[in-house]
């Protein structure tokens, strides 16, 4: 598969034109929702991502406009890991990915807003490329995020996929496509937006519990970011918004901005049953998040917690 080229080059004299990737190999369908524009290999498994990210987002720029929020790294990470996988090391477009484990440490004094949309360069290395039957099946890499070359952030994902036949025996008739799915009635009531960082109610994914420090997840099949197009399972960047705002949630009137996020995605979570999010522990002054469905902890997640 030939490297993509970062710029589309425009005729003699009227310079270079910056365009994103193709949205196939980052997994969204709304072209405003890819936040990469290029890629360059520096060594056999080293690589140099080059990035935008707007001034105003509805979900990942602070309700006021003057700040980045952390898990804008986590999607700038998220897409990087899915563009390698197809266009560095030929993974067939259609295999269906499940994100592992996740973790981003953010500087959020450099994550402020300018009068231009940022321009992020992220350095890949792959630490993990493993094979199954001479293909590659699943990838660990490391990520420095750098803004005007001051490092801002740092992160590692682990990431795995499977071809769609497999993933459909896996799913067991579960797949978005097949019409099984049969999703809860109405959406519970959610918290107030102001209490969990939100400026709408739209975006707010938790609902009051039976118990202070426990929510039930909201999930809305319709909002144009989380469910970018039909998913079978609650993705994992809704996962982490949520542990995001349970942790403001938590603090209550001490307002908690989260800075770093260290996840881990144990099984699929499921669409048509029930969950719920805790805060189970809290120390120095970071807190630890879990989900449930069932009797199972489906999702963890030690959020670092930074003063603004």
């Amino acid at each position: 598969m030939p490297e993509l080229r970062q710029f589309t080059r425009a005729r003699a004299g009227s310079g270079p034109l910056t365009a994103t990737v193709p949205r196939e190999f980052v997994h969204r369908v709304a072209v405003a929702e890819i936040l990469l524009t290029g890629w360059t290999r520096t060594d056999a498994d080293r690589f140099t991502i080059t990035a935008q990210w707007p001034r105003a987002h509805q979900l990942h720029v602070s309700a006021d406009r003057s700040a980045y929020e952390p898990l804008l790294v986590a999607e700038t990470l998220r897409q990087c890991g899915a563009l390698l996988a197809h266009a560095a090391y030929e993974v067939p477009l259609g295999h269906r990915f499940v994100l592992q484990e996740l973790r981003i440490d953010t500087r959020p004094e450099h994550l402020a807003v300018g009068a231009a949309p940022a321009e992020p360069v992220v350095d890949i290395t792959v630490a993990d490329l493993r094979r199954r039957v001479g293909r590659p099946a699943a990838l660990r890499y490391d990520a420095v995020v750098r803004l005007g070359g001051e490092r801002v952030a740092t992160g590692s994902i682990a990431v795995t996929w499977t071809k769609e036949s497999v993933y459909r025996r896996l799913r067991g008739g579960r797949t978005a496509d097949v019409g099984a799915l049969r999703l809860p009635g109405p959406l519970p009531p959610p918290l107030p937006a102001d209490t969990v960082g939100r400026a709408l109610a739209a975006d707010v994914v938790l609902s009051p519990g039976a118990r202070p420090g426990r929510w039930w997840l909201r999930v809305d099949t319709a909002h144009p970011v989380f469910f970018d197009h039909p998913l079978d399972h609650i993705p994992g960047m809704f996962l982490l918004e949520a542990a995001q705002q349970a942790v403001r949630a938590h603090g209550g009137r001490e307002r908690r901005w989260p800075a770093s996020f260290h996840a881990a995605f144990h099984q699929y979570v499921e669409l048509d049953e029930p969950v719920w999010t805790e805060v189970s522990d809290e120390v120095d002054g970071d807190v630890q998040v879990i989900a449930l469905q069932g009797e199972s902890v489906v999702f963890e997640c030690l959020v670092g917690v930074a003063a603004r």
